[in-house]
């Protein structure tokens, strides 16, 4: 646990990566989501490697950290929990986990856990997943299950960070609602220069389509800019009516 009393973050465990870009894309993946290492066995082109910076668009910090290892073993010896991500069970029988599960099980339980991933070609070998507790599937289209490396490792970051307080959107743009006063101007000048061109017809209609009308433009919550926006494309409309 960390000092917290939290479990520490888990790293990510690149089994022979063969393009420096996939590992560049991998720690920008682990990054959005606030994962930071990031530990490589033996990369197919050496480390560090010239084309992961580019790809990792900013993650520096992520590849920069990066440990290389000689072996799975080697890699994941202080972990306690270690998940392989694989699509097929690969001969061995171990207990088989969606991303999310696996995602809650890292925050419930002590010591540090590993995302185990294997090259992009292939995919992690029999005697790696054996290594492992437990395997992560996605449940995919049967008929086509191939993400890429960085899609495999964004989904497990993803899964994990539902435990974290990262920072959320915005619910809204940030701008209240319109004035009643604005809005109500609004649909004066719309229902104005609707009467003369029949919308209003026939009478026995004409409350229950003005009602309508209200409701509609008063359901979409417009803050004043859009009101704004709004009554000068009907201004422009008048215009267009004068030539």
């Amino acid at each position: 646990m960390s000092p917290s009393g939290t479990p520490p973050m888990p790293v990510i465990v690149l089994v022979r990566p063969q393009l420096g870009e996939n590992i560049g894309k991998a720690a920008r993946a682990m990054l959005n989501f606030g994962l930071t290492e990031l530990r490589l066995v033996t990369p197919r082109d050496g480390w560090p490697n010239p084309s992961a910076g580019p790809a990792a668009a900013g993650a520096d910090r992520v590849l920069a950290d990066a440990c290389v290892h000689d072996s799975l073993a080697d890699a994941v010896a202080d972990c306690a929990h270690v998940y392989a991500t694989t699509v097929r069970r690969r001969g061995v029988s171990k207990p088989v986990l969606t991303p999310e599960r696996a995602g809650r099980e890292v925050h419930a339980q002590q010591g540090r856990s590993a995302f185990v991933f294997g090259p992009e070609r292939s995919g992690l070998e029999t005697d790696d997943v054996a290594l492992a507790r437990a395997i992560v599937t996605v449940p995919i289209n049967p008929e086509f299950g191939s993400l890429n490396l960085a899609q495999a490792v964004i989904l497990m970051a993803y899964e994990w960070s539902k435990g974290e307080a990262l920072a959320q959107p915005p619910e809204a743009d940030g701008l209240p609602p319109a004035p009643q006063a604005e809005l109500e101007g609004l649909i004066v000048e719309l229902e104005t220069m609707l009467e003369p061109k029949g919308y209003f017809e026939p009478a026995d209609r004409e409350t229950a389509t003005r009602r309508n009308l209200r409701s509609l433009l008063t359901k979409a919550r417009w803050n004043h800019l859009e009101v704004r926006t709004l009554r000068g494309v009907l201004s422009m409309l008048k215009k267009s009516d004068r030539r």
